[in-house]
């Protein structure tokens, strides 16, 4: 009994004189979590302890152990076997441990922690950054369904426009198409036209031209007229050229009415009507003309 009780008093007194051992430095709680309201509370004051709660030094552990081991081991109340020595070994060890490389391993374990910390820390802020575009981006498009129905609403407007262009627009094309048939009857009959008094001016030239060498008095009336005119003594009406050009004419006109069969205005005619219906097909018009010249709707 006396072995057990010196015993314990000798583990609690040397367990006392570590707990009084200065650290090497303050412990870091690594925690993630926001700080909770039970955290912010005060922290209630340590109350008074040391040796026995005397405030002393628990270092003062370490004689009083000592006084009462040598009278215990003299009057063998307790016996140092192989046990007190392992554990005498096992507690220098500790002691060693702790006060040698404690320091050390605290700057291990708290860099790591430090570390580990820091990636967390920046972990959540790029996961807070995500959450926070997302939420932009979702505000942004609170309006989309709006948007989707002006879009349809838009939609249906163009449909509804399209649909009266649609109507409107062959009867527009049909209009161009008739007038650019107009324009190009006119701008064939002006260039036949054009073609039929050039060459009967051209005949004219040259029918006045023949009389006037072949005969003498025209030649000479021609030439009293000129000296009338210079003179400023010529009457209205005696220019031989001019009644010569205008008797040709008369001529022509009767000798064309008396052999006028219809048939070189016929070849005129044909000739226009194809002309025409090649058009109206090549740029696929909504008519296009028969032989006669009749225009005929496409089916």
């Amino acid at each position: 009994m006396l072995r057990i009780a010196s015993s314990s008093i000798t583990k609690r007194a040397i367990l006392s004189s570590t707990r009084g051992l200065p650290q090497a430095g303050p412990v870091v709680a690594f925690h993630s979590s926001s700080r909770r309201e039970e955290d912010a509370k005060a922290v209630e004051p340590v109350k008074k302890g040391g040796l026995f709660g005397t405030g002393l030094s628990e270092w003062y552990a370490l004689p009083v152990g000592l006084v009462a081991a040598i009278p215990a081991i003299k009057l063998e109340w307790y016996v140092v076997n192989e046990e007190t020595q392992l554990l005498a070994v096992f507690i220098a060890f500790c002691v060693t441990l702790y006060t040698q490389g404690g320091d050390a391993m605290y700057k291990t374990l708290d860099e790591t922690a430090q570390t580990i910390l820091k990636e967390h820390t920046e972990a959540e802020e790029k996961v807070i950054e995500a959450l926070e575009q997302k939420l932009d981006f979702l505000k942004a498009n609170s309006n989309m369904v709006k948007d989707f129905e002006s879009i349809n609403t838009m939609r249906e407007a163009a449909y509804v426009n399209l649909n009266a262009a649609g109507k409107v627009k062959p009867h527009h094309d049909f209009k161009m198409q008739i007038e650019r048939m107009i324009t190009m009857i006119a701008q064939e009959e002006s260039n036949v036209a054009e073609k039929a008094k050039t060459a009967l001016m051209e005949e004219a030239t040259a029918s006045v031209t023949a009389q006037f060498e072949s005969s003498k008095d025209l030649k000479k009336a021609a030439l009293d007229a000129a000296i009338a005119k210079i003179k400023g003594t010529a009457k209205a009406g005696d220019d031989p050229v001019q009644a010569t050009f205008i008797k040709f004419f008369q001529n022509k006109a009767a000798a064309a009415a008396k052999s006028d069969d219809g048939t070189e205005a016929a070849a005129q005619r044909a000739t226009l009507v194809a002309k025409l219906d090649a058009v109206t097909k090549n740029e696929h018009f909504f008519f296009q003309f028969d032989e006669s010249g009749k225009p005929k709707m496409n089916a």
